[in-house]
C-alpha cells in the first residue's frame, strides 16, 4: 500500500537541463519521509552517473535500473537493441505499476523513448491508463507528446537561456552525471 493517498502524474519536459534532476530531487525528498521510488531510465545505460551511488545509500528507498547503452541513440534509425532495451523497460514499468510496491515511478527520458519510436504512444498511454490512484508517475525527456501532456496532472517545460556547452564546457562529474 502506497503513502501517497492521490497520485499524480507529472511531466518533465524541453529542450533545457534539469529533467532528471527534477525528478531525483522529487524521489530523494520523498526518501526523507520513507517513500520508496523506482526509477527506469530510458536510453541511459553503462555511464557511472552519480545519482546510481547516491540511490545506494537510501536504503532501498531509491532504486535505479539503467535500460540502455552508453552509445546515443540514433534518432533517424535506432538501432534493434535500443528497441529492444526500450521495450524490455516498458515491461518493467508495467510490472512495477501492477505489483504496487513503490510510491513513485520514475520514468526517466521515455517522452525520448516515445519520439525516437523505441515505444509507442499507445503503450505509453497504456501506461497512464493503468496508474493506481496512489502512485506518483513521473515521465521526464524532451519532446513529451500532446496526448501524454492532455493527460497529465503537472508539466513543467525546461526551456534553455544560457549553458556551458556554449562556452565549450562539457559535463562536469557530480553537476552533470
Amino acid at each position: 500500500m502506497s503513502k501517497i493517498k492521490k497520485g499524480l502524474v507529472q511531466v518533465y519536459t524541453g529542450l533545457g537541463k534539469g529533467k532528471t534532476t527534477a525528478a531525483l530531487g522529487m524521489a530523494f525528498r520523498a526518501s526523507g519521509h520513507g517513500y520508496k521510488t523506482k526509477i527506469i531510465q530510458f536510453m541511459k545505460g553503462q555511464i557511472n552517473y552519480g545519482e546510481l551511488n547516491a540511490a545506494k545509500k537510501t536504503r532501498g528507498l531509491v532504486t535505479i535500473v539503467q535500460a540502455g547503452r552508453k552509445e546515443f541513440v540514433d534518432r533517424k534509425r535506432p538501432a534493434k537493441v535500443d528497441i529492444a532495451l526500450a521495450q524490455k523497460a516498458l515491461e518493467l514499468a508495467q510490472k512495477e505499476i501492477a505489483a504496487r510496491k513503490v510510491d513513485i515511478l520514475v520514468l526517466d527520458e521515455i517522452n525520448c523513448a516515445l519520439e525516437f519510436g523505441l515505444v509507442s504512444l499507445d503503450q505509453v498511454l497504456g501506461l497512464l491508463k493503468k496508474k493506481p490512484r496512489d502512485l506518483e508517475l513521473v515521465l521526464t525527456g524532451c519532446w513529451a507528446h500532446p496526448e501524454v501532456i492532455k493527460r497529465a496532472d503537472l508539466v513543467t517545460e525546461m526551456k534553455p537561456i544560457k549553458h556551458p556547452w556554449e562556452k565549450g564546457i562539457s559535463a562536469r562529474k557530480g553537476i552533470e552525471f
